[in-house]
């Protein structure tokens, strides 16, 4: 590898210096570049915003005021203290493809090891309100990308971006979480130990400083990371008009690779991703489909990232054995709800089953008796859940954390309402009309 033309270790000025213009109201990365490309140093920038000699307006016309350096300090302290970490444009340990995305972030916020920042990944986003089957079929898959070398990149929301942290975190993989708030701001609350499992495994990067509440506004820029981070971007549940189709749009605008599930016609969830597919994405129903794009994706990149790609390995010929009490039985032939429009859970590769992903622990009794007194609406739960794909009734019990009986229950009055399809193998899907798009 050439020499990098950054240094190994920005000095304390320089890193004060980026800070300070980037917590600038108005300073984004189009602004800095002119900045740089008219002081050529971050201290120069600062000393002319200082002193407003020569100063660049802002959009609104009016000088720009800098962030002043006390309170960049106290950030500095208190990121160091939490254990992070900062990551510029000048440093030569920020990360590889993120540099070359047009609108690249000027500092990163970062937890955990951030090499894996440089090695090749894939982003897996998807809807927050995902099936079961959608949320087995993204951790199939993450498990699957880890063990043949890559990393798994996403957005630590509910849904989809959980189930592939977890499905990575499984086997010991890399994963990269990028969020919207500070680093000492973990979205969902839910999410508080993943974000901290991940920054032991792997890492979390953000471009917005401590104590930043993650607003919808900020999103669109944690989309960004994820699209930049990443070799491809495969979307598992989309539906039209969804934040997910942000960072797919993002990924496609940075030259990346797209991949798509594909999902059923009939469930809102999945017209996003369906229609990825019929613009073009890559139809994708296990890693077996997203390994052999990575060297044409290769082909196109900058030397700098090209070098960790031969850390791929090829995936193993056969799965892991697991225990026979829990290999999930394939629905028997016949004219049974598995003859639904084939979707998610029919597409996955052999996977570890969820109740085997260290992250997601039945809860307590106690918080199950709680959930079972209150106001929860355990039909309407058990609804957002299912799709038309079939889904073995032990994944749903496992998924919705309800106690069994109670369950079964709620499937018996939806059953009996023609709201959903059982069938005596186990499996359980939605009936016509039933799917609601909810993000």
């Amino acid at each position: 590898m050439s020499a990098s033309p950054f240094p190994a270790q920005l000095p304390f000025a320089t890193l004060v210096a980026c800070l300070r213009l980037t917590r600038t109201e108005q300073v984004g990365p189009r602004q800095w570049h002119r900045l740089m490309a008219l002081y050529a140093t971050p201290e120069n920038a600062v000393e002319a915003l200082r002193t407003k000699r020569g100063a660049p307006t802002g959009r609104s016309g009016k000088v720009l005021t800098l962030a002043p350096e006390d309170d960049i300090l106290r950030e500095i302290d208190a990121t160091l203290a939490l254990g992070g970490q900062f990551l510029t444009l000048l440093d030569s340990g920020y990360p590889a493809p993120l540099r070359h995305v047009p609108d690249a972030p000027v500092v990163l916020s970062a937890l955990g090891d951030t090499t894996c920042l440089h090695q090749a990944g894939i982003g897996i986003v998807g809807a927050r309100n995902a099936s079961a089957a959608g949320l087995r079929l993204a951790e199939s898959l993450s498990t699957e990308l880890v063990e043949a070398g890559l990393v798994v990149i996403s957005g630590l929301a509910r849904g989809i971006d959980t189930a592939a942290h977890r499905g990575a975190l499984h086997r010991r993989g890399l994963t990269v979480a990028a969020i919207a708030g500070g680093l000492d701001r973990p979205y969902p609350p839910e999410n508080t130990a993943l974000q901290a499992r991940i920054a032991e495994q792997g890492a979390v990067i953000t471009e917005a400083p401590l104590g930043t509440a993650p607003l919808g506004r900020h999103f669109p820029r944690r989309n960004r990371l994820i699209a930049g981070l990443a070799l491809g971007c495969v979307v598992v549940e989309a539906a039209p008009h969804s934040g997910t189709l942000i960072t797919a749009r993002m990924a496609g605008e940075y030259g990346r690779e797209l991949f798509a599930v594909p999902g059923s016609p009939l469930d809102p969830r999945c017209r996003g991703s369906n229609n990825l597919i019929r613009n073009g994405a890559v139809l994708t129903e296990s890693a077996a489909d997203i390994l052999p794009h990575i060297a044409s994706l290769r082909a196109g990149l900058p030397p700098v990232w090209q070098d960790t790609l031969p850390l791929l390995r090829a995936p193993a010929a056969t799965p892991v054995p697991m225990p026979h009490s829990h290999v999930p039985q394939a629905p028997p032939p016949g004219p049974h709800p598995q003859k639904l429009p084939t979707g998610l859970a029919h597409r996955a590769a052999p996977s570890p089953p969820a109740d085997m992903l260290p992250d997601a622990p039945p809860p307590p009794r106690a918080t199950l008796e709680r959930t079972q007194k209150t106001d929860v609406n355990v039909p309407q739960h058990i609804l957002d859940l299912l799709s038309f794909t079939p889904i073995a009734v032990d994944d749903l019990i496992r998924r919705c954390q309800f106690s069994a009986s109670v369950v079964l229950i709620a499937l018996t009055e939806l059953e009996l309402s023609g709201r959903i399809i059982t069938s005596a193998s186990g499996y359980v899907a939605l009936a016509g009309g039933q799917a609601e798009t909810r993000g």
